[in-house]
């Protein structure tokens, strides 16, 4: 029983560890696109991900493990690739807090694709859940904190990012159904390995380098993103493969429910929007990850 308890402490610390990194990664984007294009800033954040884990590459690239390549590729792509370049575009249009409001939308894409795509089977009580985070989340969205933009273009920006979490919960059940046997870290550097020079051909051939030498806030925005390439993507999806393993995709998934209450902060010290009404729907969120986990 002492066991099963602290691994169920463990799995909420490592929860709440990814919710502050992860709930962190939208201002860094935002930082990041004050010299570099949208493309870029994802480019970056990928490919520094990748050399930071390259030196691994030895040790965890193993012959035996290609068997799954095609998991290592579809965790690199759905999980880390494309949603970067998605949350990036995203935020061209939409503020940063609102963007990862809009990610809570992971928990109930990741329900809807385990059951049509991986044969999962979901209790009554994490639809609930799932589905009273998702009433929070819609709450977040529409009490404001959004750019000063027209409705329709806020609309068209936030499907970049429905897009997004509908990748992540492919890439979480990917994870959790073929992936579990297999080290967190090594599946890291699998699927980075995959993806990282594809981010890196891409980035040295736009202007990139050009961008690096003549704008002078290139090196500190370059700074931020290799930051939340080094913790919002290397480390973290490691940490977030552990979880996957040691709980359950649903779970896991839940992480994006409190990644709103930490972008709101960030953004309440960046001077967006922020009210009172928030802090309600924060509430109503966490419900329902306590609904998801319970047993």
């Amino acid at each position: 029983m002492d066991e099963k308890k602290n691994k169920s402490v463990l799995n909420w610390i490592i929860l709440l560890a990814l919710a502050l990194v992860w709930g962190s990664s939208f201002i860094l984007m935002k930082r990041g696109l004050v010299a570099f294009s949208s493309s870029q800033v994802a480019a970056i954040r990928i490919f520094v991900a990748f050399l930071f884990l390259l030196p691994l590459a030895v040790k965890h690239l193993k012959k035996e493990l290609l068997v799954h390549w095609k998991s290592f590729l579809g965790m690199g792509m759905c999980g880390n690739l494309i949603p970067a370049f998605l949350f990036t575009k995203a935020e061209t249009g939409i503020s940063s807090s609102l963007t990862g409001m809009l990610n809570s939308l992971t928990p109930l894409f990741t329900i809807i694709t385990g059951i049509l795509f991986f044969k999962a089977k979901a209790r009554w009580q994490s639809v609930a859940g799932v589905l009273i985070g998702l009433a929070g989340a819609i709450g977040l969205i529409y009490s404001g904190g959004g750019k000063e933009t027209s409705t329709e273009t806020q609309i068209f920006f936030s499907l970049y990012v429905v897009v997004a979490t509908v990748l992540y919960a492919f890439s979480v059940n990917i994870i959790g159904a073929h992936l579990r046997n297999v080290n967190a870290l090594t599946a890291t550097v699998w699927a980075l390995m995959f993806i990282g020079p594809i981010a890196g051909i891409y980035l040295f051939s736009t202007d990139f380098i050009h961008v690096l030498q003549t704008n002078p806030e290139a090196p500190r925005a370059f700074g931020f993103v290799c930051i939340l390439g080094i913790f919002g993507t290397a480390l973290s999806v490691i940490i977030f493969n552990v979880l996957i393993r040691n709980s359950n995709p649903v779970f896991a998934s839940s992480v994006t429910y409190l990644i709103p209450a930490v972008a709101l902060l960030w953004g309440l010290f960046d001077n967006e929007p922020v009210h009172l009404l928030h802090f309600v729907f924060i509430g109503v969120i966490l419900s329902g990850v306590y609904l998801v986990n319970r047993k």
